[in-house]
């Protein structure tokens, strides 16, 4: 049992093995049919080599036949017939007086057991017939009447034993069954150390694959002298090492990113209760400190759920709500809740234009309000934030514009990095997470649309978010975010 497990599990782990098997199994189906049709051919040589020299001897016993004058002579001609069949004891001859059906010569016991077998067969079957003999030796025997010098008629039986051709076939069989199994081994031995050389590269996969790690993602597998099927191979094994390096870097980044970003509020958090604590405070001190405190608690946890927004984005976790929006009704609901932070530095909000969209609720009115509320943050004071909404052929657009500092050409890029912030101190304290331009970056990729920036410093800066029209964006309700 345990041997069979063994071979069972080589036999599912080696790829060579099962080439090697395969190879053996196809070679045994083509041998065997070479067998066969050889079996055939060989069978229906040897056939028509033994009625070539049956009517061959024919032709001459009819000759000597001619030349003796009565039946009665046959006797005293013997030796005219034993020179005939001298050196062929496979050949048996017979000769019947066909008036009165006795046997006139007989030169073996396998021709008078002829005239009685080959008397009664048809004559419709006598082109070549074959019979046994009840040892159960074969022949093939003809047949005919034929006329002798004085006109008087004789008839013939002549058969040739097949024995010699019958050892010949099964020396053949036996031969190739002798061969069959070390033919079929040196094939499936043949078949397994090309298929072991033609492998070699995967050989070389598997050890790149097993050096992998954190440290060594940059490997990756050389295409030359690589053989077409294994270069596409090695191109989607390369790709898959960029992806994941990728991935990792983007990981590393954002883990350093977030421990910078959580540092500063629990750091703030952690030095002014540590100065609170130092010595008795009044209730009024305690009370000041608590609630600076929940002010970074709150700026944690909204750092916090956005990154949990991020991370959803990216795994399509949650599917989306589809239903129509209407772009101006939901906007203007944004600008109607950020209206109170826009009169506070003298800004005035417009909305204009219409379109209707196929989207998650929820998430289309964070995209705005995200886009907005930056906006107004980075707008000059006494100046206008505008949101003109269009439909452009297939695609829904809609731009959040505001008149300000601008965005150097060195950020666009990078803006809607996560935690990427052009200025981090103002954002801070602005009470900023640095995720809000990449929440906005994943929210249009699950929606199969995108967000867009154009600025000049100084003057006008342009967001736009291009969402694909009704009949479009039904094509994403599979999608997940």
């Amino acid at each position: 049992m345990t041997r069979h497990r063994l071979l069972s599990s080589w036999f599912q782990d080696s790829l060579a093995v099962r080439i090697a098997f395969a190879s053996a199994l196809f070679g045994l189906v083509v041998v065997s049919g070479a067998i066969a049709v050889g079996f055939w051919a060989l069978s229906q040589q040897l056939d028509a080599r033994a009625l070539t020299e049956l009517q061959s001897k024919r032709d001459l016993l009819m000759h000597v036949l001619s030349e003796i004058p009565s039946p009665q002579a046959i006797s005293q001609s013997r030796h005219r017939f034993n020179d005939l069949l001298i050196g062929h004891d496979d050949l048996h001859l017979a000769l019947v007086d066909p008036a009165s059906g006795e046997t006139v010569a007989s030169f073996s016991d396998v021709a008078q057991q002829s005239v009685a077998v080959l008397a009664a067969a048809p004559d419709s079957l006598m082109s070549s017939p074959t019979w046994a003999a009840p040892g159960g030796e074969r022949f093939i025997a003809v047949r005919g009447t034929t006329s002798m010098a004085s006109g008087q008629p004789v008839r013939f039986y002549l058969s040739l034993d097949r024995r010699r051709d019958l050892r010949l076939l099964s020396g053949f069989i036996k031969a190739t069954l002798v061969s069959l199994p070390v033919l079929l081994l040196v094939v499936a031995l043949g078949a397994w150390l090309i298929a072991r050389t033609a492998l070699s590269p995967l050989r070389h996969f598997n050890r790149l694959a097993a050096s992998i790690g954190t440290q060594s993602l940059s490997h990756r597998v050389s295409l030359a002298e690589l053989p077409t099927e294994l270069a596409e191979l090695a191109r989607e094994f390369n790709g898959m090492l960029e992806r994941i390096d990728d991935g990792y870097r983007r990981l590393q980044v954002f883990s350093g990113d977030l421990a910078h970003e959580m540092r500063t509020p629990v750091a703030t958090l952690l030095g002014r209760t540590q100065v609170a604590l130092s010595q008795t405070r009044s209730v009024a001190d305690l009370q000041e400190v608590l609630e600076g405190n929940v002010e970074e608690l709150e700026r944690l946890a909204r750092l916090i759920s956005d990154m949990l927004f991020i991370a959803q984005s990216d795994h399509k976790e949650n599917p989306l709500q589809f239903e129509p929006i209407e772009l101006a009704l939901e906007t203007q609901r944004v600008v109607d809740y950020l209206s109170l932070i826009a009169e506070e530095r003298g800004l005035r909000l417009e909305v204009s234009g219409t379109a209707t969209i196929s989207a998650d609720h929820l998430l289309v009115q964070r995209a705005i309000t995200n886009l907005v509320s930056n906006a107004i943050r980075h707008a000059y004071s006494n100046s206008t934030v505008s949101v003109m909404i269009a439909v452009n052929g297939e695609n829904a657009t809609l731009e959040v514009s505001n008149q300000g500092d601008g965005i150097a050409s060195a950020h666009l890029d990078r803006i809607f990095d996560r935690f990427y912030r052009i200025d981090s101190g103002r954002a801070r304290l602005d009470g900023g997470t640095g995720l809000g331009l990449a929440i906005v970056r994943s929210i249009m990729s699950v929606h199969g649309g995108q967000v867009t920036v154009r600025s000049l410093q100084g003057k006008e800066t342009t967001f736009t978010l291009i969402f694909p029209t009704a009949g479009v964006a039904q094509q994403t309700e599979s999608r997940h975010l």
